[in-house]
């Protein structure tokens, strides 16, 4: 594979790896259930191989990923572009001095957290961001403004899957670059 972006018979063939649970976590959502992508090892593989292919040549620095399913996709690629991987959780999960970001939900606010020296060894240290799904992106957004408040730059933020009617793809372009893998 020699492309940064997959034609349409390669986006059905990972599609089809997705589970999609009507009515989960409560009535009207479509949950997708990456599980059944990851239990699937030559769909898994040749996802992380369009990946490599794709973010080889950015010269990154870090990945970092977003709790939780983030940090399975952004782990694996790190290893194999062999560059570090920086997690970014929710309060209270990292055991030494942290920065925050707070976002926006529907009805409330939720933060994120990073380690204050997690890219402090390279200068304008250039960073990936990933996760395995965009919907509305306040938590992707919120991720993109912690990573530039290190005085590391998001180079792009990268998503398995994106839920085109909600925006969260678009509206984060205004931060970074976004590349989907796949749209539902």
């Amino acid at each position: 594979m020699s492309k940064t972006v997959l034609n349409e018979k390669e986006k059905s063939y990972l599609l089809s790896t997705i589970r999609s649970i009507n009515d989960f976590p409560k009535p009207g959502i479509i949950f997708r259930d990456i599980t059944t992508l990851l239990n699937n090892r030559d769909a898994f593989n040749f996802l992380l191989d369009h990946l490599e292919e794709r973010y080889k040549s950015y010269e990154l620095d870090f990945i970092t990923g977003i709790e939780s399913r983030g940090f399975i996709f952004g782990a694996a690629l790190a290893a194999r572009l062999r560059v570090p991987f920086v997690p970014i959780r929710k309060p209270g999960k990292l055991p030494y001095i942290t920065i925050s970001q707070k976002y926006s939900l529907e009805y409330g606010v939720d933060e994120i957290e990073i380690h204050i020296d997690a890219f402090s060894n390279v200068k304008d240290a250039k960073v990936l961001l990933i996760d395995d799904l965009i919907a509305t992106g306040g938590t992707a957004k919120a991720s993109v403004e912690l990573i530039n408040l290190t005085n590391a730059k998001c180079v792009e933020a990268c998503f398995i899957i994106n839920l085109k009617e909600l925006c969260g793809s678009k509206n984060l372009a205004n931060l970074t670059k976004v590349y989907n893998v796949l749209e539902v």
